[in-house]
């Protein structure tokens, strides 16, 4: 393993682009501290304004959160670094079609989402279920792919050694999150809403202004081609796509099909958005529903900025540097990022440190930074509170508060070491496009939550053993594409997989929308042929 674990050198690798530190000068280093004092001060204040000795006080800050910061939160907790890098990365490696994702999105007394579907349909096991598969989520396209994506700006604008970086990060995001509670991770994700909206306009007015104006950015687009290109690779590796701005794409030969974008991405959607303790915490902290509902709505308004914010930005980004993004031979991407893959990830962060003056450039470091911590931190108040609540509550029965907030707040600790452990596979799986990594991994695991999320809302015949092994089947069959992927190796243009295709082949778009047609097949199937559940869980979960 030595000093390359991860793909990543303790100390700098002399095969690899000599990393220029450009965080190195008074202007930036004090927008960067003042950034950090600022959000301390603000999860300060949120920690002694708010009652944190409760679980209710700790994990829903006290049911008094108004409109404006759920939006808000709302927004920060879903757009993280890992957007700006992958949807970046994606944009610039196939145009448009990416930010389609962020626009597929436009009370109850409970703490969790499986709590919810524990009153709903009686018994333990799916509340324990889903509290475990939602923690496996976490890891697999959360904390690792948000780490990792933290860690590529911080190599790219620091030259620094990325674990450490990343340690120091963790530590200060832990530090209010830890003992805050979630007023503090709402409060501070207010606070960089406003920080990353701002910042992201300005770097856009930047490099629309480098390129040219819209109409040279769409021109020299399609003609960015790497000026190495290697032996026997294909030109379909390094050309712009020829739909590149266009969303909508072939159903059959696109990268990433209409069908699929509009009806396979819906029941992510509705899992995400819908069923995901992240976002469900942030809404049941609410004071009453109709915040809740402005809140979604100001959210939604915020959800149609990431085309113009990060998937122009990364597309001009291959414009501009072309040989460092676009590069297709293994020796050239290994050279400029250390990843033989492909380079597309870093583009956003090569715009920002190339791009910005300074000054600015460290005000984009604290939208990067801001993006990081205020994910994590909602991954990490949301995942102590299933773990919690729906788990040691049942291995622990007679805890008291007390050892429930201990409880929480080490098994954070835990995730982080897992989720590290799991970077490796995520720096080359989907030929090294971030993004597209999280999307195929939730189309695997996430359709059935959303099956089941969907029928105990307008079918009230479906009981607890349907929709537990309607939840059980479709993951085995979520998870035989996923193991069977990696087993093989999801290859890229220049070294496919040899995954058979009858399996592979499939896009992941559509595999989500065969689990999820599976997966309610089967749960009202099951419930049809058992016993009919009891009226009082159909009533008492919606009160």
């Amino acid at each position: 393993m030595g000093e390359d674990y991860f793909g990543f050198s303790w100390i700098r690798n002399e095969n690899r682009k000599n990393i220029t530190i450009y965080i190195n000068n008074p202007a930036d280093i004090s927008v960067i501290v003042i950034y950090f004092l600022v959000v301390l001060a603000v999860g300060i204040w949120a920690m002694v304004r708010t009652n944190r000795a409760t679980v209710g006080g700790f994990f829903l800050a006290g049911r008094s959160m108004v409109w404006w910061p759920i939006g808000a939160s709302l927004f920060a907790s879903n757009i993280g670094s890992v957007h700006f890098v992958g949807i970046a990365g994606t944009g610039a490696a196939a145009g448009i079609a990416i930010g389609g994702f962020e626009w597929n999105v436009c009370q109850k007394n409970v703490v969790t989402m499986p709590e919810f579907l524990k009153k709903r349909f009686g018994g333990q096991r799916i509340r324990i279920y889903l509290s475990v598969l939602s923690l496996f989520l976490y890891v697999f396209t959360k904390i690792s792919a948000d780490m990792y994506a933290g860690a590529i700006f911080i190599s790219q604008a620091l030259g620094l050694n990325i674990y450490l970086a990343v340690v120091i990060l963790l530590l200060i995001t832990a530090l209010y999150t830890v003992t805050g509670g979630l007023a503090a991770v709402i409060y501070t994700d207010t606070l960089q809403t406003i920080i990353m909206v701002v910042g992201s306009f300005i770097l856009m007015g930047f490099a629309f202004n480098e390129v040219g104006g819209y109409e040279n950015f769409k021109d020299r687009y399609m003609t960015a081609i790497p000026s190495v290109v290697g032996v026997n690779i294909s030109e379909e590796c390094y050309t712009p796509r020829a739909d590149s701005f266009h969303i909508f794409r072939d159903p059959i030969t696109g990268d990433l099909p209409w069908p699929g974008l509009v009806f396979g991405l819906s029941i992510q959607a509705t899992w995400y958005w819908c069923a995901d303790q992240v976002i469900v915490q942030r809404c049941l902290s609410a004071k009453n529903l109709s915040h809740v509902k402005a809140g979604c709505i100001l959210c939604g308004y915020l959800k149609l900025l990431p085309m113009f914010l990060m998937v122009f930005p990364g597309m001009i980004s291959r414009v501009l540097y072309t040989d460092e993004i676009a590069c297709v031979d293994p020796a050239e991407c290994d050279y400029y990022c250390g990843a033989s893959v492909g380079c597309s990830n870093i583009a956003y962060p090569k715009l920002v440190v190339d791009l910005m003056p300074n000054g600015l450039r460290g005000l984009m470091l604290s939208v990067m930074l801001a993006s990081l911590m205020s994910s994590l931190t909602s991954i990490f108040n949301s995942s102590s509170t299933l773990f919690t609540i729906d788990i040691y509550t049942k291995i622990c029965p007679k805890s008291k508060e007390k050892e429930l907030m201990i409880a929480g707040r080490v098994f954070m600790l835990f995730l982080i070491g897992v989720s590290i452990a799991w970077i490796p596979i995520v720096q080359s799986a989907q030929s090294g496009q971030l993004f597209d990594y999280i999307q195929s991994i939730t189309s695997y695991l996430a359709p059935p939550i959303a099956a089941v999320f969907t029928l105990a809302i307008f079918c009230k015949r479906v009981n607890e053993p349907g929709a537990f092994y309607g939840l059980c089947i479709g993951l085995l069959v979520g998870l035989a594409r996923m193991i069977t992927e990696f087993a093989y190796g999801t290859g890229s243009c220049v070294s496919p997989s040899h995954c058979p295709t009858i399996i592979c082949g499939v896009h992941y778009l559509y595999f989500a929308l065969i689990i999820f047609g599976l997966s309610c097949i089967l749960i009202l199937g099951i419930s049809l042929m058992t016993k009919p559940i009891d009226d009082k869980h159909v009533s008492s979960s919606y009160n």
